[in-house]
């Protein structure tokens, strides 16, 4: 059997599910006992209890039909009535049907011993007193009611058992909810350090709970401690290997400046010049880890600053912002800014020209760029993200020179976001359309 609309129709957080859990069983267990109850309880009492007023009143009806007329018969049954405890007088408003009010539970079992055991039965009244039960019976002297105790019927509010049970079952629901929130609040404070740590930020965690969340608790800082290390090793790695070779291509560059202009010496300058970009890109790939705090500053603007550099440079890019792109939002502007000039960079050195959009989601941040290059077969995108990664069948490398850092900067930026970035084709362009997906 397929339970997957079960699926869809539980909570998904965690407090939902605890309610669940505690709720179900409780309602539950409090339909089962009152039914029990009402059934083996209610009914059965009741119905021995209304057979003997059948007996009763089976006697009082043939008192007064054993007299000449309906006068007669009332006065001959009056000793009966009074020392049953009923009384008996002509009917004055004739009914039609019986009535009784909807949580009178054991009103039916009344209603149906009554017409069960008296075929002269026209109306059964329990509703204009909660204290009697008004019977009005057809004679053969004439219609009579008669007026009987509700407590020699059945057992007096029988639905104040039902209250009285959903309103324990309510209490002690209410009570273990609140007590299984102190133990759900540790994993929910687990889960959102771990939330923020996937997006760049250390918020303050202290393990607390029960022993199972205190070890899960210990074993993320663990974690977090390792992740920080080694990124912070990669990155001093990077950023002193980057340091350390622009010392030897300084007095390079020096010496081909003193040396006579020749074609193997502007081979050699050219060389050192894109000796010059890989390092570079090298120190934006160490400072994509870096911790920034997240700022309120607009998408828009950002956007609008890395064009105009693209366009500065003699790149033809195109821009649209909309109006909501222009509210702040909480990002990392450098790392976002260096991200985006990574996507358009490699537009305009694959492509003629890109373009490049801002949309607003409700829980994201996504801009968009297209070019008009060759893009990249879907089977190569994953590898492409990956760091040190140039895919010369993909792309135009005449065009331009890269270390294949360009998309995984990009893509880890995102991350840090808790984002992520897709890669698509461009169906404007013709080329690849890269989307930096951040959240808000």
């Amino acid at each position: 059997m397929n339970f997957s609309w079960l699926k869809r129709s539980m909570p998904m957080g965690l407090y939902g599910r605890a309610a669940l859990i505690l709720v179900i069983p409780v309602a539950v267990l409090v339909v089962v006992v009152s039914l029990v109850f009402i059934q083996r309880h209610f009914e059965d009492v009741t119905q021995q209890l209304t057979r003997g007023i059948v007996l009763e009143l089976r006697e009082a009806v043939e008192l007064i039909e054993a007299e000449p007329d309906l006068d007669a018969g009332l006065f001959a049954v009056q000793p009966l009535a009074t020392t049953l405890g009923f009384s008996v007088r002509p009917v004055t408003e004739p009914q039609l049907g019986d009535r009784r009010v909807f949580y009178d539970v054991s009103g039916r079992t009344v209603i149906d011993t009554l017409r069960d055991g008296l075929p002269g039965v026209q109306a059964i009244n329990l509703v204009e007193s909660s204290r009697r039960v008004i019977v009005q019976l057809d004679t053969a002297n004439g219609p009579v009611e008669a007026s009987i105790d509700r407590r020699r019927a059945s057992a007096s509010n029988p639905h104040q058992f039902l209250v009285l049970m959903a309103t324990i079952g309510v209490l002690m629901t209410g009570i273990a909810f609140l007590y299984l929130r102190n133990q759900l609040r540790p994993i929910t404070r687990l889960a959102d350090a771990a939330e923020a740590f996937g997006k760049g930020r250390l918020v303050p965690y202290k393990p607390s709970g029960a022993l199972e969340v205190r070890a899960a608790g210990r074993a993320f800082l663990d974690m977090r401690a390792r992740i920080e290390r080694q990124i912070e090793q990669r990155t001093l790695m990077l950023s002193g290997v980057s340091h350390d070779l622009r010392t030897p291509l300084t007095r390079m560059k020096l010496a081909l400046s003193m040396m006579e202009d020749s074609e193997d010496v502007r081979e050699m300058q050219r060389d050192v010049q894109d000796m010059e970009g890989l390092i570079d890109a090298f120190l934006d790939f160490a400072r994509s880890d870096q911790q920034e705090d997240p700022q309120l500053i607009a998408p828009g603007d950002i956007a609008r600053k890395v064009v105009e550099w693209a366009q500065r440079t003699g790149g033809e890019v195109d821009l649209t912002v909309p109006e909501e792109a222009e509210e702040a939002v909480h990002l990392r502007g450098p790392s976002v800014e260096r991200a985006l000039s990574n996507l358009v960079g490699n537009a305009l050195r694959y492509g003629s020209r890109a373009e490049v959009s801002v949309r607003m989601l409700p829980r994201s941040v996504v801009f968009t760029v297209e070019d008009d290059g060759p893009g990249i077969p879907e089977a190569d995108r994953e590898r492409a993200t990956r760091p040190f990664t140039r895919l010369d069948a993909a792309r135009n490398q005449d065009r331009g020179t890269g270390v294949g850092l360009g998309l995984s900067i990009a893509r880890d930026i995102a991350r840090r976001h808790g984002g992520t970035l897709n890669l698509h084709d461009s169906e404007r362009l013709g080329g690849l359309r890269a989307e930096l997906v951040l959240a808000r």
